[in-house]
């Protein structure tokens, strides 16, 4: 029974690449590939002899997974993504899968990875992270996701291409606040890397110059000094005019809780407060 190896390629800069996955790649005659014409032009630049690629990408894991199961139960395959580690934001998750179901010998092999490189520049916290992908592309559903990390206290990581980072940023104001750190790390490990650090606000007056896939890194809410009354909060928000949609939102943004936790509050608070109004009523009528 062959073993499938998970293979990371380098982000940008070829150096990157491993001597272990230089020996993978040249000794397996099946790399199951995001695109092979990218996977080809890397072979050749290392030198290597291309064997047999097989494409496999978000639009056909599915159909492709029982042909390389088949190969697999024969010989060893390589998987690899354009760049970086396979299965993190890329295809081949719904094989690593179906192969351990299968009890086939799963293998990854360290190395690049967008993730763990902007992070370990940023300058924030890395303790403790939340890699979170590419948000919604829409902006109601994109608001609704950072929302419910806003009182997240570890980093968060996102994938931005370029196109949305300016509404991303609005977007992360409005949930975030403007004075929330961030880190735009762009083009990682090729000539011109840059990180642009700063405010949530300064990020959105000089984003840089957007090329190719940016790694968003925002701080986690700050840490509380004691535990939040929510029920006072929610009584609060609620004399400010607040719904209990808009309180749950804003008890977020001020006590760093669980969105659900917040909405559960009050729809309790003003359950009561219904039942007290309606009790007062039925009083006021006896008294009648």
């Amino acid at each position: 029974m062959g073993t499938l190896y998970l293979v990371p390629t380098p982000l940008g800069n070829l150096e990157d690449i491993t001597l272990r996955a230089q020996r993978v790649l040249s000794s397996v005659r099946l790399i199951a590939c995001e695109d092979t014409r990218r996977t080809r032009q890397l072979l050749g630049l290392l030198g290597i002899e291309a064997p047999r690629l097989i494409a496999v990408h978000e639009h056909n894991e599915e159909g492709q997974i029982e042909r390389l199961l088949a190969r697999l139960a024969e010989e060893d395959i390589a998987l690899v993504s354009d760049a970086g580690t396979p299965t993190i934001s890329d295809p081949g998750f719904k094989l690593v899968r179906a192969a351990i179901e299968a009890d086939q010998a799963v293998c990854p092999l360290p190395g690049p990875s967008a993730i763990i490189t902007a992070l370990s520049a940023s300058g924030l916290p890395t303790d403790r992270f939340r890699f979170l992908g590419f948000p919604p592309s829409k902006g109601a559903a994109r608001r609704r996701a950072l929302e419910e990390v806003a009182g997240a206290g570890e980093t968060l990581i996102f994938y931005v291409s370029p196109h949305q980072i300016e509404a991303f940023l609005k977007d992360a104001i409005a949930v975030f606040g403007a004075t929330r750190r961030g880190v735009i790390a762009r083009e990682l490990t090729k000539l011109y890397e840059t990180f642009h650090r700063g405010s949530l606000a300064d990020l959105l007056a000089d984003p840089g110059v957007a090329r190719g896939e940016l790694v968003v890194l925002i701080e986690g809410a700050p840490e509380t000094a004691e535990a939040v009354d929510l029920d006072a909060l929610m009584r609060r928000l609620f004399e400010e005019g607040y719904s209990p949609t808009r309180a749950a939102k804003e008890a977020v943004k001020r006590a760093r809780c669980r969105r659900d936790e917040a909405y559960r509050v009050a729809l309790a608070l003003k359950r009561e407060a219904g039942e007290a109004g309606e009790a007062g009523e039925a009083e006021a009528d006896e008294e009648a």
